[in-house]
C-alpha cells in the first residue's frame, strides 16, 4: 500500500501503516515503542502455538520490546483462541511492556503481519489510536537490510488507560443474525481449501453461511510481506466496502485481525472481528457451509 497510504505525522496519531524506512529514521524518538508480537504456529495435526520470544531475543529490530500474545489474551481461554481480556488486563500488559498515555507504537511479527495486526486491533479495541503496523515486518526489514540488534531491551512502565469499544469485536450471537442481515457482510480470512470444506482445520470443514473469503495471505506480496497495492486490495475487498457493516472471522482471531486492519486502511468505519471464530463456531456446533 505505499503508493497512496499518507505521511506520518510527528505528532498526534500516526497512520496505521508505517514503512521501514521510516521507522529506522525514528528508532530514537523518546516517545516511540516497537514490539514484536510474533507468535509461531503449526496446524498439522492439531493447532499449536508457541512464543516468539526466543527466535527475538536472538535477533530483533534494535530498541524493539516483545509482546507476547499467549500473556496478553484472555488467560482464561485457551491459548490458541487469542481471545480479547478484560481491560484491566490489557492495560495492566501494555503498562509493562511500555505502552501508554502519551506513547506511539510499531508492530512488527516474523511471519505474515498477521500477529501484529492482532495486537493493533487490540490496542483499538481498547481506545488506544497512536499504533501502526510495520509494513512488511521482520520479512522486510532483513530483506532490506536494515538494522537488527540481539541486546536485551525494555522500555519505562507507562500508564495505559483504557477505553474499550466493544463495537469493534463481535460475538457469536451477533455473526448468527449477520447471516440473515443483507446490510452485513461476513468475511473468511482462512485459506481457499478450509473455506470450501476440501481441508478441516479448528475442528470443522466448510463456513459460515454465506461468508465471502479473502485470505490472510492474498493481501500479500509473499516474498516481501509487504501488503499489496491499494487498488488490488479494493478489488479483493469491493462487497465489503460496499455493505454497511462487515464481520470478519478465521480459526480464532488472528487472520481475521489482518483482513479487519486492511477494511480500516481502505475507509472502512463499520468493521468488527469475530472473535471467538471458527474455534467457537464448530465446538458449538454451529451451521457450517461446503463449497465456494
Amino acid at each position: 500500500m505505499s503508493e497512496s497510504h499518507p505521511p506520518i505525522p510527528e505528532t498526534g496519531t500516526q497512520h496505521p501503516l508505517v514503512e521501514p524506512e521510516w521507522l529506522e529514521q525514528h528508532l530514537n524518538d523518546p516517545d516511540l515503542r516497537v514490539v514484536d508480537a510474533t507468535v509461531q504456529v503449526k496446524l498439522w495435526p492439531f493447532p499449536r502455538v508457541k512464543s516468539g520470544r526466543r527466535e527475538f531475543q536472538r535477533s530483533h529490530i534494535p530498541g524493539a520490546a516483545f509482546a507476547d500474545l499467549l500473556e496478553i489474551s484472555d488467560p482464561q481461554r485457551p491459548s490458541y483462541t487469542f481471545t480479547m481480556p478484560t481491560a484491566d488486563w490489557f492495560a495492566d500488559q501494555m503498562g509493562r511492556l511500555g505502552i501508554g498515555d502519551g506513547t506511539r507504537v510499531v508492530l512488527y511479527d516474523g511471519r505474515e503481519n498477521m500477529w501484529a495486526a492482532r495486537l493493533w486491533w487490540m490496542l483499538r479495541t481498547f481506545g488506544f489510536d497512536n499504533a501502526s503496523v510495520l509494513n512488511g515486518g521482520w520479512t522486510t526489514w532483513r530483506l532490506e537490510d536494515r538494522p537488527v540488534s540481539s541486546t536485551p531491551c525494555a522500555y519505562p512502565a507507562a500508564t495505559f488507560t483504557p477505553h474499550l469499544r466493544p463495537e469493534l469485536i463481535a460475538d457469536k450471537e451477533q455473526v448468527q443474525a449477520a447471516i440473515k442481515d443483507s446490510k452485513t457482510c461476513i468475511v473468511n480470512a482462512l485459506g481457499r481449501r478450509q473455506h470450501s470444506g476440501e481441508r478441516k482445520e479448528y475442528g470443522a470443514r466448510g463456513h459460515i453461511p454465506g461468508a465471502k473469503n479473502v485470505t490472510a495471505w492474498e493481501i500479500l506480496d509473499r516474498e516481501t510481506m509487504r501488503y499489496r497495492p491499494t487498488e488490488d486490495l479494493r478489488k479483493l475487498f469491493r462487497p465489503m466496502l460496499e455493505t454497511e457493516r462487515v464481520i470478519t472471522y478465521c480459526g480464532g482471531g488472528i487472520a481475521s485481525s489482518s483482513d479487519a486492519f486492511i477494511l480500516h486502511l481502505l475507509g472502512h468505519q463499520n468493521v468488527a472481528v469475530y472473535d471467538g471464530g471458527l474455534i467457537e463456531w464448530s465446538t458449538d456446533n454451529l451451521p457450517l457451509e461446503l463449497g465456494e
